[in-house]
């Protein structure tokens, strides 16, 4: 079950919170859900599908009697709010004018881009896009996870790696990735890199600790305790 299960949905409601927070009745639910469907459609295309990327990871939407509250994860703040605020304001009227309803944009950095496993798989599939290799590009992005402190990182890409006829599947492990542990921390990231022999997909599991004891939390250089030394 652990291999086939989204990690995210795995874990929602029980350790980690809904990316979509708000409550409606049945016959205002449909036209709510397709509605925060089309937010996160249009900030993607926008911010995420055209260079340069400002790398969003989350998009989490709230929603009040009066407004609606957009939480833009980034690792690029600066792109997202522009000189002096000019493109965040530019942003927040054509979402309004795409709803018809009042948005507000808060948007929060992402202070370890290598430890979100959605801006990996999207740097891989932005790097297979540009014909690199894809075993180097995988086994690099794993030590540079790990080196960021990470327990454990997989990464899967499936396709026509390397422009060959047959599609097949290439997997890169370092550390654990414990999947049927709810409280295990395990982020979990899917993009798909477009080239011109056809679509591969990258996914990628990143274990960072036990909730409550990630590596924010941990001294630098990785967390690990030194190894004691027995009497000579």
């Amino acid at each position: 079950m652990g291999q086939k299960v989204n990690p995210i949905g795995f874990r929602t409601g029980i350790t980690e919170g809904w990316k979509a927070r708000w409550y409606a009745p049945k016959a205002a639910y449909g036209e709510f859900l397709v509605e925060d469907q089309t937010l996160r459609k249009y900030i993607d295309d926008k911010l995420n599908r055209r260079p340069p990327s400002a790398q969003i990871a989350k998009v989490e939407i709230e929603r009040t009697r009066n407004e609606v509250v957009i939480y833009i994860h980034t690792a690029r703040p600066g792109m997202v709010i522009g000189s002096r605020g000019a493109d965040i304001e530019k942003l927040q009227e054509e979402l309004e004018d795409l709803i018809d309803r009042k948005v507000d944009i808060k948007v929060i950095e992402i202070k370890q881009p290598d430890l979100s496993a959605q801006l990996v798989a999207e740097s891989i599939a932005e790097q297979l896009k540009k014909r690199a290799s894809f075993r180097r590009t995988m086994k690099q992005r794993c030590e540079s996870t790990m080196a960021a402190g990470a327990k454990g990182v997989k990464i899967i890409c499936k396709g026509r790696l390397g422009g060959a006829e047959m599609a097949r599947k290439e997997k890169q492990t370092l550390g654990s990735i414990p999947l049927q542990t709810l409280q295990a921390h395990v982020d979990y990231g899917y993009a798909v890199s477009r080239t011109t022999y056809g679509t591969i997909g990258v996914r990628v599991w990143v274990y960072t600790g036990m909730y409550g004891e990630e590596v924010a939390e941990e001294p630098p250089g990785g967390g690990r305790r030194p190894a004691r030394r027995g009497k000579r």
